[in-house]
């Protein structure tokens, strides 16, 4: 009896040991980030040029938008000054991550991105991120990623199937192809922008993009600086 209860004693100080290893502000699910992101409140990404010191920048912060494209492609345009756009976003449109990325590649400009530490770049932003020429990563800032896809919810195929209806293979079938189809453009994306594809097969479609049935709630990952480096996300030092 004895040795029995010497042993759940040493089981429960591994348990305790292992439930403090998560450091203070870090998130318990997700341990690589942190517990409250710094991406802003915004709606909708507000785009303001700022002098720091004799430097133009662009403060980009909020959700990626469907029209942000638009508006980067015209304050680039009224600004050709800007030399660094500074990102904290919790993510939102995947595809017009995908083009502002393209349209800050395309501006006459050689445009620094950068997340600041502190800041933190989720989802579609790391596209609008990877769009600049020099890319980075602060120590203390957070490229979080999850893995994309057309719908983070499973309830609505869930409960269609449930009722039985005949949409459900039809909307099934249009997930699949539309997450397979925006994976092929994020791969083309990475490519373009002269990161890592390993950056998807490595990481981002590793990572969760639900909670899973058997409870894993790790949806969320916030590269390391040497990943960032290593996968270049960053080309740049912090």
């Amino acid at each position: 009896m004895k040795k029995m209860i010497r042993t759940a004693i040493i089981v429960a100080s591994f348990l305790t040991v292992g439930a403090t290893d998560v450091k203070p502000g870090m998130d318990p699910e997700n341990p690589t980030c942190p517990i409250a992101p710094n991406w802003s409140s915004n709606p909708k990404m507000e785009l303001t040029p700022k002098m720091v010191g004799d430097t133009k920048i662009l403060l980009a912060e909020g959700a990626v938008d469907a029209g942000l494209p638009d508006r980067m492609r015209k304050m680039l345009s009224d600004n050709p000054d800007i030399s660094e756009i500074w990102l904290r976003s919790s993510g939102g449109n995947a595809r017009a991550g995908n083009e502002t990325g393209r349209v800050i590649r395309q501006a006459d400009a050689l445009i620094i991105t950068r997340i600041p530490q502190g800041w933190t770049c989720f989802s579609a932003c790391n596209f609008v991120f990877m769009g600049g020429r020099a890319r980075i990563v602060e120590p203390g800032a957070h490229f979080m990623v999850h893995m994309f896809t057309m719908t983070n919810d499973r309830n609505a195929i869930n409960y269609s199937i449930e009722m039985g209806t005949d949409s459900t293979v039809g909307l099934i079938g249009e997930v699949e192809q539309q997450s397979a189809l925006l994976a092929t453009e994020d791969n083309d994306f990475l490519i373009r922008m002269g990161v890592s594809r390993k950056l998807l097969s490595e990481i981002m479609y590793r990572t969760n993009a639900v909670k899973t049935e058997d409870g894993d709630g790790s949806t969320r990952r916030c590269l390391t600086n040497e990943e960032a480096l290593r996968y270049n996300v960053a080309n740049v030092g912090g």
